[in-house]
This record gives structure tokens, C-alpha cells and sequence, in this order.
């Protein structure tokens, strides 16, 4: 009997140092490379902050953020994910700046079983029918943050307006969105080539169209040109732009004075007045020296996400439906304040109204000026039928 409890004893510590060897991998996929790898640096900086504030441990264990760069393609996204899932044995994949991007990761991903956290990317088809218990949004659905801009200016009874956005899977939802709520005139609904630099034909058109406003979505590169080219116009003081992802921090350094007074909406800003966002926005400032971006920050809630739910497990990677309970609560600290999840994994949350505006340190930044939308629901989560 003595030496059954001994052997016992050593198979119960060589399992409790498994355990503790353990490393929970979290792969992180953005783009990194090109114009659009400003957007990755925000995600990245910030992800690593998150984990560094946990002392490089999620949910007790040691981890380790894989990065991947998907280069602006889906193909390329879909082959980086492929690789994390095979190579690196992740446990987790997030990040994900574009729709198109995370339709062609979206199969492969839950299909293994493994939980997809959207750092930034919101189709409606995930919303909706392909909805998924594995799945998470930490930003929101596409149409919403349009919708909230749509809704305001209806409010400001602005009658027509001239709408534009690139021609791929976000670019549709955005305007879709931004039509459910604005009950004014669309004099023209322009979709523009992904990755176009030049807008000097739109611009022309918008002249001759002479409309109230002006609303795009235009993110990264495209939104800096655009903002650029239609200041030098001469138009901005004519007809005012409405946006949204277009001006932002990590936009706003290049685009300077020429979206200065732009109105934007969103669900999130660097001075929303919460202690967890305080602290996230003061210590990324000093780690990094800039002004995070929403980007920035629906990276960061990624991360606590994922450690309250492993922390909920005691640490049982295994545990997937453990883990994907805890994460329904959404028990962490949100840089946006309380929230909770709908039934299809999309946050139910503020929306705001924001101004351009050149702050006391002598660079441009979001404003917030008003809440649009409070406790607002996607319009697709009826379309969810899954079953936990």
C-alpha cells in the first residue's frame, strides 16, 4: 500500500508540473506590412501591453502571443491561420482588422474547434446565420457605428447626404447600416476600388452633386487621402464629412488640420471617463509615446478576455465549453465600460459622437461629444439560432 500512495504521489506531481509547464498560445493575426501595418502596430502594442500588465501569463498559465502578418489578403489570412493552428498549436486566434479577412479564417478556425475572438472585424454574416458559440467580437458588429453616425444626423436633420465606402464585404455593411438609420436623401452611393489612393473623380462628383454632407468609410490609407485630397479641394468648408474608421489615431498624424472639425462616431475613445480605460490609455502613453486608437483597444480587451475565461477554468485549456461560459459573462475590465454580450457573441454597448480636434499636446484626436446610442443590439442577432 505504501508504495501504490508513493507512485500515486510522484504521477499526481509529474501532473501538477505538466500543468504548470503548460503555455497558453494566442494567435494573433493583423496586418503588419504596408500602409495599412500602422493599423497592426496599434493592435500589436496593445496586445502586448495586456499581457504585460498580466506579468506574460493568461488565466495563471505562461503564454505566448503568436503573430501573423495577412498582408491586407484573405488568402494570405487564411494560410497564416492554417499555420498557427497546425505549427504552433494556438489556443486561441484573435486580432483581424478586415471583414474579408476573417470570412476566409472563419472555417477553418471553428471548425477545429478552437475560439476565434474578432479584435477589430465585424461581418454581418457572423452576427447572423453563421454565428458560431466559438466565436467573439470584442469591437462590434459592422453596421452598428454607422448606424449610430446615420441616427445622429437624422437628429441634426441634415436632408441629403452623399455616401461612399470601398468595395468589399465591410464597405457594404457600413453603408447598409448607415441607411437603417438615416431617413434623408441619398444623393449617391459610391463604392470605391479597396487600397484606391486617388478620389479626385469622387470629388468632382461630389462638387456637382452639391449634397448637405458627406459620409464614408474609408480606414487606413484610403481614409488619409481621401481626407487630404478633398481639404485641398476646397470643399471642407462647403460640405462637411461625416465618418467612420476614416479619422482616427492612427490616421489623424498623417491627415493633420485638413480633418479638423470632421465628425466621427464610435463605441470607444481615448477619454471615456472609466478607471479601466484611465489606466489602459495612460500606460500604453507611456510605453509608446501615442495616443491609442480603437484599434488599440478592442486588442487589449481581446487578451483580458481570453485570461478571464482560462482563469475561469483554472487553467484547463481543454476545457472549450468552460471557457466559452466564462467568456458569455464578459467578467473582465472593458477599457469601454460595462458591457455584455448578445446571444450571438457581439457586445451590446455604447455608441458615440466624436469631434476632430486639436488637443493640448498639439496633435489631432477624437473628441467625444455626445452618446448616440445607448445599450445598442446589432440588427442580425435575431438570425443567430446556435445552440451553446
Amino acid at each position: 500500500m505504501k508504495r501504490i500512495l508513493t507512485t500515486v504521489f510522484a504521477l499526481c506531481l509529474m501532473a501538477g508540473s505538466a500543468t504548470a509547464a503548460e503555455t497558453a498560445k494566442i494567435g494573433f493575426i493583423t496586418t503588419l506590412s504596408g500602409p495599412a501595418g500602422i493599423i497592426g502596430k496599434h493592435m500589436k502594442d496593445a496586445a502586448n501591453l495586456a499581457l504585460q500588465e498580466l506579468h506574460g501569463k493568461i488565466g495563471g498559465l505562461n503564454a505566448q502571443i503568436v503573430y501573423g502578418d495577412d498582408q491586407f489578403k484573405p488568402d494570405v489570412g487564411r494560410q497564416v491561420a492554417e499555420e498557427m493552428l497546425k505549427r504552433d498549436k494556438v489556443n486561441f486566434i484573435t486580432g483581424v482588422i478586415w471583414s474579408n479577412v476573417l470570412l476566409a479564417i472563419r472555417q477553418p478556425v471553428l471548425s477545429s474547434g478552437t475560439i476565434l475572438i474578432s479584435a477589430n472585424a465585424g461581418p454581418h454574416e457572423l452576427a447572423g446565420s453563421l454565428c458560431a458559440p466559438n466565436f467573439f467580437s470584442t469591437s462590434w458588429q459592422n453596421d452598428e457605428t454607422p448606424e449610430a453616425m446615420g441616427q445622429y444626423m437624422t437628429e441634426h436633420k441634415i436632408t441629403d447626404v452623399y455616401v461612399m465606402a470601398p468595395n468589399y464585404a465591410a464597405g457594404k455593411d457600413m453603408v447598409t447600416g448607415f441607411k437603417r438609420y438615416f431617413k434623408g436623401k441619398i444623393v449617391a452611393e459610391v463604392y470605391t476600388n479597396v487600397g484606391q489612393s486617388d478620389y479626385q473623380a469622387e470629388i468632382s462628383n461630389i462638387r456637382a452633386a452639391k449634397p448637405k454632407a458627406v459620409f464614408v468609410f474609408l480606414p487606413g490609407g484610403m481614409g488619409i487621402q481621401f481626407m487630404k485630397q478633398y481639404a485641398q479641394s476646397g470643399l471642407r468648408g462647403q460640405i462637411p464629412v461625416y465618418s467612420v474608421f476614416s479619422a482616427d489615431e492612427t490616421t489623424l498624424p498623417a491627415i493633420g488640420d485638413a480633418a479638423a472639425g470632421n465628425s466621427e462616431a464610435g463605441f470607444w475613445n481615448y477619454d471615456l471617463d472609466n478607471p479601466a480605460n484611465k489606466k489602459f490609455v495612460s500606460e500604453f502613453r507611456k510605453a509608446y509615446g501615442y495616443i491609442p486608437s480603437y484599434y488599440a483597444a478592442q486588442s487589449y480587451d481581446a487578451i483580458k478576455l481570453i485570461d478571464s475565461a482560462v482563469r475561469a477554468v483554472h487553467g484547463n485549456l481543454k476545457n472549450t465549453k468552460g471557457m466559452i461560459a466564462a467568456m458569455d459573462k464578459a467578467n473582465f475590465a472593458s477599457v469601454r465600460g460595462p458591457f455584455k454580450y448578445n446571444t450571438n457573441h457581439f457586445p451590446i454597448e455604447n455608441f458615440y459622437l466624436f469631434k476632430i480636434v486639436k488637443t493640448a499636446d498639439g496633435v489631432y484626436a477624437r473628441k467625444t461629444e455626445a452618446v448616440v446610442f445607448h445599450d445598442h443590439k446589432d440588427a442580425y442577432y435575431n438570425e443567430c439560432h446556435m445552440t451553446n
